[in-house]
């Protein structure tokens, strides 16, 4: 980030320092055949393939007694997933030191907070993915959260105001449903799933698919880490991976957001090392990559079997790796601090980049047919638009918003001359984006709603059957909605000075 000065440590709610051992075995790495990619999604694609390939009832039973899971209630979702929508889905790293070796990491006592942060959005026609990094230290509120406990009985945990976003897991009780709320509480964008892997799984996946390529544009020997490698490529795995990873003296201005960028870097790698063909032609390395990742993966139990996870797998290998896009939320040093450790928000940018992952508008050029998509889903938005006079619509708030319904109703009728307005005040259940529900007959009305509230073609839901009588359309208010008169599209591209790395591009670590 320009600008930006170095941190000091910030590794857990105290802000303890990370360190640990680390051996150096690496040597130089041929640069890794590609061929059309195979998403990464913590080692599940080589469960598929392992799976399908054996044909596997055996294979899936032993792979389902690997996992473990996580009951998040109403923070996720219970379809593995919709054909018809995007899917989002927290890939989460704690900082808990269970495990062989793990113990003298930084704080051996830590309970195992949201360390590292991906939300990973793959667009509704799997075209697609933004992969955002969500910065451990950013400081935010987070919500009130129900936990399931062991007995089946929940635990509300209150919320907290002005914190550190890694303690949404851990902290006071509470579990991944708590920090996928927090991503919703920030971001406007309802996560459907969860993945959560701790220090162990990056030492078993790297060494399961036959190590990771890195590249260092110069020499590192962090005291820290212990990560000590000459200039040049290599190929690492294990301890040397996991120190790879953790480093935060080596780059950049020593800060967390530079490591941010040396993760994305490694995840990238991997994903280009999981579908190359060392990788997919060997069923040993295969069946070796399956048995860690799903050792090392707690998921929720909407995901949480062997089947669930291939169908999910499945589904997001349709994303070619040249179209998934790393990016981190943009973010400014916190001004409360005189010496700056925390990051807040950087409102203009990031509510920017959230607009369009809402809007599922991708950060890559993709294929004709996303565009073809997104035109057909534009073509609603044109044609005539019914008199102000004319538009009859019930108005619910499914957002975060309080009081939004009556607040935009009253905006309708008194800023806009949509008399016949209604408040129907909560919608049954909370949504991710402003939806407007239309019958065929009802066209003109929707595009005159449409263009006074700023909605996108996304949020237009044309029906089958005409409307009868005096009936109304239906605008449901979602996390997106910021206020009457306030558009709801996003932009068409991403704003300057927004990080941007792709998976398909080998960078060198700064």
């Amino acid at each position: 980030m320009p600008g930006q000065r170095s941190r000091r440590s910030a590794n857990g709610p105290r802000g303890q320092e990370s360190s640990g051992p680390a051996g150096r075995r690496s040597r130089k790495a041929p640069k890794a055949r590609r061929k059309k990619a195979l998403l990464w999604t913590g080692g599940t694609m080589a469960f598929v393939l392992v799976g399908l390939s054996v044909g596997g009832y055996a294979l899936y039973q032993h792979f389902n007694g690997n996992l473990n899971t996580v009951d998040v209630g109403e923070a996720g979702n219970k379809n593995v997933f919709d054909n018809d929508a995007p899917v989002n889905i927290l890939i989460i790293g704690t900082d808990k030191r269970t495990g062989k070796g793990n113990e003298g990491y930084g704080d051996k006592g830590s309970v195992g907070h949201a360390d590292t942060n991906i939300l990973f959005h793959v667009s509704e026609d799997r075209t697609n993915a933004t992969a955002l990094s969500i910065p451990r230290d950013l400081i935010t509120d987070i919500p009130e959260c129900e936990v399931k406990q062991p007995d089946g009985s929940e635990k509300v945990v209150p919320g907290t105001r002005g914190v550190r976003f890694n303690q949404s897991l851990g902290q006071e009780g509470r579990n991944a449903g708590c920090t996928m709320e927090t991503v919703r509480e920030i971001t406007g964008i309802k996560v459907d799933h969860f993945m959560m892997v701790d220090f162990n799984a990056v030492k078993e996946l790297s060494t399961a698919v036959g190590g990771v390529e890195i590249c260092l544009a110069k020499p590192v020997k962090d005291p820290d880490s212990h990560l000590n490698l000459p200039a040049g490529e290599h190929r690492i795995q294990g301890e040397d991976a996991l120190a790879f990873v953790r480093t935060r003296h080596s780059f950049g201005n020593h800060g967390d957001l530079d490591r941010i960028k040396i993760q994305q870097q490694f995840i990238a790698s991997m994903i280009r090392q999981m579908q190359s063909d060392d990788t997919l032609t060997s069923p040993t390395k295969l069946y070796k990559l399956a048995d860690a990742a799903t050792k090392a993966l707690t998921v929720d139990t909407g995901i949480g079997t062997g089947t669930k996870l291939a169908s999910l797998a499945q589904e997001l290998s349709k994303v070619n790796t040249k179209n998934i896009t790393f990016t981190t939320v943009p973010v400014l040093d916190n001004p409360a601090e005189k010496t700056p450790v925390t990051v807040v928000l950087n409102p203009p940018k990031a509510d920017a980049l959230f607009a369009m992952m809402r809007d599922d508008t991708s950060l890559t050029e993709v294929k004709s047919k996303k565009k073809a998509a997104k035109s057909k889903q534009d073509a609603l938005l044109k044609g005539p638009k019914a008199a102000a006079a004319d538009v009859r619509v019930d108005v619910y708030n499914g957002g975060k918003v309080p009081g939004a319904a009556q607040t935009t109703v009253v905006w309708l009728q008194n800023e806009q001359g949509v008399l016949k307005s209604t408040n129907k005040a909560n919608a049954p259940a909370k949504v991710a984006k402003t939806t407007l529900e239309y019958a065929p007959n009802q066209a003109d009305q929707a595009r005159a709603l449409a263009a006074m509230m700023g909605l996108p073609g996304s949020a237009m839901k044309k029906g089958t059957t005409d409307a009868e009588g005096l009936q109304a359309m239906v605008l449901t208010l979602g996390d997106d909605f910021k206020g009457a008169g306030t558009p709801i599209t996003g932009p068409a591209k991403v704003p300057d000075d927004i990080q941007q790395a792709n998976a398909d591009k080998a960078e060198c670590a700064k």
